[in-house]
Formats: structure tokens, sequence, C-alpha cells
């Protein structure tokens, strides 16, 4: 954004301002070289704040700050209190923290004030405020503030009715996405349009192992996957479709390393493993002698241990936790 031409001292309104300057100490070991721009903002904004004043010449003053740093909070504090003071348009204030936030999206300090003002203006603004970290979002897919701002109005305000077609949108763009696949997950459990977890798990689950099948590497879909069963470990282990889907990618990659770490977290709840299973891990089992004679689950933790270095000592020390009875 473009800054004033002329700085605060030439301001009419700020003639009966004696700006107050920056006081460091008597002997500063590293003192920051300001702009003289900035110091003369700072200085008239002292005054002004020290004085606790809330009028329309504060109210520039805190704009002309603003622009010169975006993340100077007590600016931004000070800001709201003349808002409230002078009962100022807030829709108007929305567009220019908006301005302010294309320019710095990543600000916790605008990102907060944009919350503050969202809370304000209630729930008629709630698809607004979607567009706007909609646009954020399609310049950066996973900036934390748009986010959790977004997650934030829904919850508060509402405008849930098209989230879930969103979602399907960012990952259709981008199934790594791993930010829409826990954005997908909050949809399906709080909107209360959906009917909750119970009712999306089967429709989910069909979602999500198609997404597994087409791209086996990617993480997120396989967590999700698991996600989609927290707390009722039971119905993970009944669900056939879950082992039948690690069974598909082992037989085109018997190192997927997801799909291991799946099934051995199903064999210790208690699946008993399938003909086409141990005939799909054969090959890894006969390929290195330590796993002749082992159990199934034994096998997965040593394939493991090959498969996935980074981890190799939590699959050894997994490995000895397992018991015997598991086959």
């Amino acid at each position: 954004m473009e800054h004033a031409k002329s700085g605060p001292s030439s301001w009419p309104e700020l003639a009966d301002v004696v700006p107050v300057p920056q006081d460091d100490g008597p002997s500063p070991v590293v003192p920051i070289a300001y702009r003289n721009d900035f110091r003369e903002v700072m200085d008239y904004f002292r005054a002004l704040y020290f004085a606790g004043e809330r009028s329309p010449r504060a109210l520039r003053l805190t704009s002309e700050a603003i622009e010169l740093n975006p993340g100077n909070y007590t600016v931004w504090h000070f800001r709201r209190l003349i808002l409230e003071a002078l009962g100022s348009n807030l829709l108007e204030e929305r567009d220019f923290v908006e301005k302010i936030a294309e320019c710095n999206p990543k600000n916790y300090q605008i990102w907060h004030h944009k919350r503050w003002l969202a809370e304000k203006l209630g729930p008629g603004v709630a698809n607004k405020e979607h567009e706007f970290t909609m646009k954020i979002l399609a310049i950066d897919a996973k900036n934390y503030h748009a986010w959790s701002h977004r997650q934030w109005v829904l919850q508060t305000l509402g405008g849930w009715e098209s989230e879930l077609q969103y979602c399907n949108q960012l990952l259709e763009e981008d199934v790594f996405n791993n930010s829409a696949w826990n954005q997908r997950y909050l949809v399906i459990t709080r909107s209360p349009l959906l009917g909750g977890l119970t009712v999306m798990r089967d429709s989910e689950v069909d979602y999500t192992i198609e997404s597994i099948v087409a791209n086996p590497q990617n993480e997120s879909p396989w967590r999700y996957l698991k996600g989609l069963y927290k707390g009722e470990n039971n119905l993970l282990v009944a669900d056939e479709r879950i082992s039948d889907v690690c069974v598909k990618v082992l037989k085109n990659d018997w190192s997927c390393v997801f799909a291991l770490s799946l099934l051995l977290d199903l064999l210790r709840l208690g699946l008993q493993p399938s003909d086409e299973l141990k005939v799909t891990l054969e090959p890894a089992r006969n390929s290195d002698p330590e796993m002749a004679g082992a159990d199934l689950a034994t096998t997965i933790c040593c394939i493991l241990q090959k498969c996935d270095p980074l981890r190799v000592n939590y699959w050894s020390w997994y490995k000895t936790t397992l018991s015997s009875h598991i086959s």
C-alpha cells in the first residue's frame, strides 16, 4: 500500500501534538536505525496513545503506523479501542484490514483483528469471510492463519453449506494437501448439516480408499481413514474394506509403509489375517531367513525395519511388544 506523501508533522489536525520519542534508556547497547518516516509516525502515535485519545486523527495515525509495520500489536489494540469509541463503520474497517492482509497473509495481529471484526459483525458476514480465506488459500493452500480463521468462522458464525464441496475441490487440485484432508475431517465431524461421523463414515471410507488406491504413498488419506474410526477400533477391524485396501496396495508394493503400519495396528486389535494377506506377504517372508517361521505381525515389523529406516528403532521396539498369539 502507498504511504502518505507527507508525515504527521505536516497534518493540520496534529499541530497541537508534541511527539514522544522512543525511550531506549540512557545508553542503548544496539539502537535500532529506524527510517525517518517510521520514527516520525511512531513518535506521534506514542503521544496520542499515552494520552489515551480516541479520535479520528488517532485512527488515521494508526492506519499510517500499521502500513509501516503491520505486526505492531499495540497499534492494532489501540485501533480497536478507537473504533469502538467512535462507533466506526466496521465494514469499512474490514475492507481496510483485508487490503493489509493480502500483502501480509501470515501476520498474527492482522488475523486476530479480522476475527474481532467478524465477531462484532455477526453471522451475516460468514460467507464473506469464507470468500476471503478462499482467496488467501488459493495463493497458499496451507496457510495456517487462513485455515484457523476459516474454522473459527464455521464453528462460530456458520457457512457450512458448501464446505464439503470446497474440500473436494481442493483435493481434486492437490490430493496431497494435508490441510484439506484435515478440513474435510472437521466438516464431516462438526457440520450440523451432515449428521455427523456415524452418518458420513460409510461414504467417506469409500472416498478415502479410492484416494489411497490412486496414490498409495500419500500419507494423508491413510491417516484420515484411521480417523474415521477414532475411538471405535472394533468397527475398524470389522470393516473388511480396511484390510482389503491394505492387501490391494501390498500386492503391487509389499514395501508400502502406510499399508504395513495399518495392517500391524489391525493385527494388534484382533484382526484374523486372511489367506490372501498371508500369500501377499509370503515373498517378503521368504526373502529373509530371519522371517522364516515368524508370525505375521513379526514379519511385518521386520519388513518395516527395512522399508522405514528413519524409524528402525521404533519398529525394533514394537516387535518386542507383540504377543505370540498374533499369527
